[in-house]
C-alpha cells in the first residue's frame, strides 16, 4: 500500500514594493490579491509612503541594507515559488532587490510602477536606467501600463505590441504591456517569440486606484501555482477586472481602491446571527 500524498503546498509569493497607507495600492494591494488567488504572501518594504485616495503627501525609504535583510530573512526560511516587484522608487534600492534576487532563479514579475494615479511621482527619474539594467534581465516578466511602457522605451508608439518588443529588446524575457490606458482594452504579451493580445473589459467605475498592482500581484501568483505565463496573464486579467467592477468608489475624495476580496464572506455583524 503506498502513502497518499501529503496535503499540495500552498503558492509562495513575495512582494517587494512599497507601503501605501491608504490601504489601497502597494504592499497591502498585492497581499490582498495574493490572498485572493490562493497563495502565501510575503513582504519586503523598501518605502512607507504618507497615502491616501487624493495622493501621495510623503515617502520614507527603508535602509536598503535592511531591505536586503528583510528579503533574505523570508527566502532563507520560508523560500517563494515566485517574486514581485512594485514601486521601488530609487537608484539604492533597486540596486539592493536586485543583488539580493540575483541567483535565486526565482520567477519574476517587475511592475515598473512610475507614477501614482494620482500624477505622484514614484520612481526618481535616475533609478529608471538601474531598473532597466539591474531588474530588466532577471524578470521573467515586465507589467508596464501604456505610459510606463511609453516612458521606459521613450517610444511615443501606442501600438503595445511594438511597446512589448522593444521592452524585451531592452532584456526582459517577456513584457505585458496592460490595457487600462489607450484607445484599445487589450493586454499584450510578448514572450520573445509570440504575441498574445488579453481583450479586457473596462467598467466607468472611480475606482481604479491599486488596479495595476493587483494586475501584476495576481499574475505573480499564478506564475507561483505553475501557470504558463500566458495562462496567468489572462487570470490576472479577469481578477484585475473584478477588483475594479467592484471598486470602492465611496471611500475617500479621490480614486478610490478597488476590491479584489469583494467575493468573500463579511466578518460583520451578520455572521453572528
Amino acid at each position: 500500500m503506498t502513502a497518499s500524498p501529503g496535503p499540495r503546498p500552498v503558492p509562495r509569493v513575495l512582494t517587494i514594493a512599497s507601503s501605501d497607507s491608504g490601504g489601497g495600492a502597494g504592499i497591502q494591494a498585492d497581499l490582498k490579491a495574493f490572498a485572493r488567488c490562493g497563495a502565501h504572501g510575503m513582504s519586503a518594504i523598501v518605502a512607507l509612503t504618507a497615502q491616501n485616495t487624493m495622493g501621495v503627501s510623503g515617502i520614507h525609504e527603508v535602509p536598503p541594507a535592511f531591505v536586503r535583510a528583510q528579503i533574505d530573512a523570508v527566502l532563507d526560511d520560508i523560500g517563494a515559488d515566485a517574486a514581485k516587484t512594485g514601486m521601488l522608487f530609487s537608484a539604492p534600492l533597486i540596486e539592493a532587490v536586485a543583488d539580493a534576487l540575483a541567483g535565486r532563479d526565482l520567477p519574476l514579475v517587475v511592475d515598473p510602477v512610475m507614477v501614482a494615479s494620482s500624477g505622484s511621482v514614484l520612481l526618481r527619474p535616475d533609478a529608471v536606467g538601474t531598473l532597466i539594467t539591474r531588474l530588466f534581465p532577471l524578470a521573467t516578466v515586465v507589467t508596464p501600463n501604456l505610459p510606463e511602457a511609453q516612458a521606459l522605451t521613450g517610444s511615443p508608439a501606442t501600438d503595445r505590441a511594438e511597446l512589448a518588443e522593444r521592452l524585451v529588446a531592452m532584456g526582459a524575457r517577456a513584457a505585458l504591456v496592460t490595457g487600462g490606458h489607450g484607445p484599445e482594452p487589450v493586454d499584450h504579451l510578448f514572450d520573445g517569440s509570440r504575441h498574445v493580445a488579453i481583450p479586457v473589459e473596462r467598467h466607468q467605475v472611480a475606482a481604479t486606484h491599486g488596479a495595476g498592482c493587483t494586475h501584476s500581484a495576481a499574475l505573480a501568483a499564478g506564475l507561483a501555482a505553475g501557470l504558463p505565463l500566458a495562462d496567468a496573464a489572462r487570470r490576472a486579467a479577469l481578477v484585475a477586472g473584478q477588483a475594479v467592477a467592484h471598486g470602492l468608489a465611496m471611500l475617500g475624495d479621490g480614486d478610490g481602491p478597488v476590491n479584489v476580496l469583494s467575493e468573500f464572506v463579511s466578518c460583520g455583524k451578520e455572521m453572528t446571527r
